[in-house]
């Protein structure tokens, strides 16, 4: 938060103890809460650092209360350095939030060391509210309008809650920085009495929404987990075959409106029960997360890979003719063989049978599948570690 800590004008003063009361109890409160939160769901990314950020905020509020009892550079120092981590630790959590990597901690703390040093100077020193101001306004400004940058990503339809969020954070840093020219122009006006006023209830609002947003992204981390936990295969983590099949629907449906091909590939572990008998189950395991691994290095971003059941798989590739998929495959093929799999010390040789086919028109998943199913059988009658097609 970045409420006035005063009107920039030595000859006015406006204090409302019961505003900023309120606003000590609800940043109280709503630390308590998030806190809360987070204490129970500590897989959360960003939310302690929000947590953090919502604590220095109530300390800033109840410094502007007890203000008058302290003396005023430690009061100045206190309203500088906890405005300044307010936002800081916003756009910290954001960053988290996204998986995005902390910046340089070092740039932060010599700005927040400025921040506190520089009051005792234009205070004590050589008395200038405008300064003090305006330079708590430009780091707190800067920083919201950064969280709001890196939440806004992902689509709007896909993840609302984050640009809802991004857009009181950006209003709100916007508007710290263009608080100084507005008291400016003000200063002649009886409207400066209740200027003041207004920036605290603007920072409280702001930050009581913040909370409410870092509520609803919390909630929907933990609905996006909850939702690949039912999609997701358990052993491998890829799609399950329930899953696999409405996406693979999907991408027909997409497939016949665009008139782009759509090929189809399952995968099956060539002697996948020798392999058990053999080495155990756990290394038949390992060898499943294993296939995984080197799919996932072979596909792009939009193929999609899911488990069928015991050692067989299946990848869709939107927009991939019959020559690319053929490819795809083939060298699929070749990084499974050519990458073995180590299980005490010793070498695992796993192959795969993989059989390709197009979707044709109006079809079903089903279909299509069963298509790929067959080259699939096809390439196990021919000798195992191939790949084949199916018109």
């Amino acid at each position: 938060m970045n409420a006035a800590e005063a009107a920039p004008s030595t000859t006015v003063t406006v204090h409302n103890p019961t505003l900023v009361i309120l606003a000590t109890l609800l940043l109280g409160i709503v630390t308590a809460v998030v806190s809360t939160v987070w204490h129970f769901n500590r897989n959360i990314p960003g939310l302690r650092l929000w947590a953090l950020s919502f604590f220095f905020a109530a300390v800033f509020s109840f410094t502007l209360l007890v203000r008058d009892h302290i003396p005023e550079v430690l009061s100045v120092v206190l309203v500088q350095a906890t405005s300044a981590l307010t936002a800081y630790l916003a756009w910290l959590g954001s960053r988290a939030y996204m998986g995005r990597p902390a910046p340089a901690h070092w740039y932060a703390g010599a700005a927040v060391g400025a921040l506190m040093a520089a009051p005792v100077d234009l205070t004590g020193v050589l008395p200038h509210a405008n300064a003090r101001f305006l330079l708590a306004g430009l780091f707190s400004g800067t920083c919201f309008l950064l969280a709001a940058h890196t939440l806004a990503d992902g689509g709007f339809r896909r993840v609302p809650m984050r640009y809802l969020l991004a857009g009181v954070m950006g209003f709100h840093g916007a508007w710290v920085l263009v608080r100084p020219v507005v008291f400016r122009l003000a200063s002649q006006s009886s409207l400066l009495e209740q200027l003041p006023q207004w920036v605290r209830l603007e920072a409280t609002v702001a930050l009581l929404l913040m909370a409410f947003g870092v509520l609803m992204l919390a909630n929907e981390f933990v609905t996006s987990g909850l939702r690949h936990l039912a999609d997701a295969d358990p052993l491998t983590g890829v799609f399950n075959r329930r899953a696999f099949l409405t996406l693979l629907d999907k991408g027909l449906s997409r497939a016949q409106r665009t008139q782009a091909p759509l090929a189809v590939l399952v995968v099956d572990l060539d002697h996948f029960k020798k392999i058990n008998d053999t080495w155990g189950h756990q290394s038949g395991d390992d060898a499943l997360r294993h296939f995984v691994r080197r799919a996932e290095q072979c596909l792009r971003r939009e193929d999609v890979l899911g488990r069928q059941g015991g050692e067989e798989f299946s990848i869709f590739l939107p927009a991939t003719d019959g020559a690319g998929a053929a490819k795809v495959a083939e060298r699929l093929r070749v990084q499974v063989q050519a990458e073995p799999l180590q299980i005490d010390q010793r070498n695992m040789l796993v192959t795969v049978s993989i059989g390709v086919t197009l979707s044709t028109g109006d079809e079903s998943a089903e279909a299509v599948m069963q298509r790929a199913d067959e080259a699939m059988y096809l390439a196990k009658k021919r000798g195992r570690n191939r790949v084949e097609m199916q018109a």
